[in-house]
């Protein structure tokens, strides 16, 4: 079960050190730590001075924003360390891109508290992938961020939005865009609704033609939206104007149709979701317990009740799956866990305490006999006796005092 676990909170790294071969030649190992340039491991032998990394393919996070659709759970914690379950939402994403081992660095483009990130994944050693963080000294929009954070690149990259959860298959997708010889690849992806978004029209050979911001119903030619994952060629970030605030999607894309290049769409017909509100926040757990996104621990099946093997639930409380408790919570005598509950580690429910459809972050209390109904409470929580929570979402170190009815 330990693979489930949240990662320790790590301090960053910060030293110099050096060695000395058999041969005589000088190591240097440097792990820089600098707001508003890069961050990267060194490694030299006869020439000190040269980076001598080189990777294959990388793939770059933009994970630098607020997050304040999500509010209030993002006030003191960026949208890419929130919890799905017991472990940071990036992990997923970093999961996904392990899958190409061509891709063997990742850099996460940072903007809003950037330490917070860095102190979860250190240098991606626990997570098995080596990570590199590079902070813009302010925001330059999607584009400009991909073109700050990209510098020295030269070969292909795959970029995330940093909201996105999917199960994508990014090798097909890298062979598609470098089969065609593409510019520009983009993931789009089918909407009920195409109303409520801007949409990507394509012709039958999945060239893309067009961008629709949001169109009246009698504009509507297609459902596919952008799914926030793409491939790029390196070469042409030279368009994108430095340390200006640039959009991705408005002006940097627009580009490729402008100028004729081959700029192509691959649709993704299974599951996605943009965790960026409440309500798909709550959706992507249910979602994941109802087996319609795959993985641990419910892996696909449905109703299941997991319960950490140190949670110490009483004998007479009462579950219904699915749910979930973590590490070292307690459910005491008489309590109620309903369908889709979240329990963060070393959560406590007191007595007769009645919880359904709430996801409760770590060190959260909730006191005698209060009713939590398809709820959010951040970390270290403290919901008092009787008090009755129905449909709210409240930040961390929340305290709601004894029979208030929210």
């Amino acid at each position: 079960m330990s693979s489930f676990r949240t990662p320790r909170m790590r301090r960053p790294s910060k030293f110099v050190s050096s060695t000395t071969t058999s041969s005589g030649t000088r190591k240097m190992r440097v792990a820089v730590r600098a707001f508003g340039r890069l961050m990267v491991w060194r490694t030299s032998g006869p020439n000190c001075n040269a980076v001598s990394s080189r990777f294959d393919m990388k793939a770059l996070l933009l994970v630098g924003g607020q997050g304040t659709r999500l509010r209030p759970l993002t006030i003191h914690a960026p949208k890419s360390i929130v919890p799905i379950f017991n472990r940071p939402f990036l992990h997923y994403q970093l999961d996904l891109i392990k899958q190409v081992p061509e891709i063997d660095e990742v850099i996460l483009s940072l903007n809003y508290q950037p330490r917070r990130i860095e102190e979860v994944f250190g240098d991606g050693r626990e997570a098995g992938i080596r990570l590199r963080y590079v902070v813009e000294p302010t925001p330059l929009g999607t584009a400009g961020a991909v073109r700050y954070a990209a510098r020295g690149v030269d070969d292909t990259i795959v970029v995330f939005n940093g909201d996105v959860l999917t199960q994508v298959d990014l090798r097909s997708l890298i062979d598609f865009h470098r089969s065609r010889r593409a510019r520009a690849t983009i993931v789009l992806t089918p909407v009920d609704n195409p109303t409520a978004y801007g949409l990507v029209e394509t012709d039958t050979d999945s060239n893309i033609l067009r961008f629709l911001e949001k169109p009246a119903l009698d504009e509507i030619t297609c459902n596919t939206i952008n799914a926030g994952i793409y491939v790029l060629e390196p070469a042409t970030f030279d368009r994108i104007p430095e340390h200006v605030a640039w959009s991705i999607e408005r002006s940097f894309f627009p580009s490729f149709i402008e100028r004729g290049e081959t700029f192509l769409a691959s649709i993704y017909r299974d599951y996605w979701i943009d965790i960026g509100t409440p309500e798909k926040y709550m959706q992507v757990h249910r979602d994941i317990m109802d087996g319609r996104y795959s993985m641990p621990p419910f892996n696909g099946a449905q109703g299941l009740v997991w319960i950490s093997p140190d949670a110490r639930v009483d004998a007479s409380a009462r579950l219904e799956g699915p749910l979930f408790v973590d590490e070292r919570c307690v459910v005491k005598a008489g309590a109620r866990l309903g369908p889709y509950t979240v329990l963060g580690r070393s959560c406590q429910v007191e007595e007769d305490a009645n919880v359904a459809g709430a996801i409760v972050w770590p060190e959260s209390r909730i006191g005698r006999e209060a009713h939590l109904v398809d709820t959010i409470v951040g970390r270290s929580g403290d919901i008092g006796r009787n008090a009755c929570l129905r449909g709210g979402v409240f930040g961390d170190n929340t305290h709601i005092a004894e029979y208030s009815r929210l």
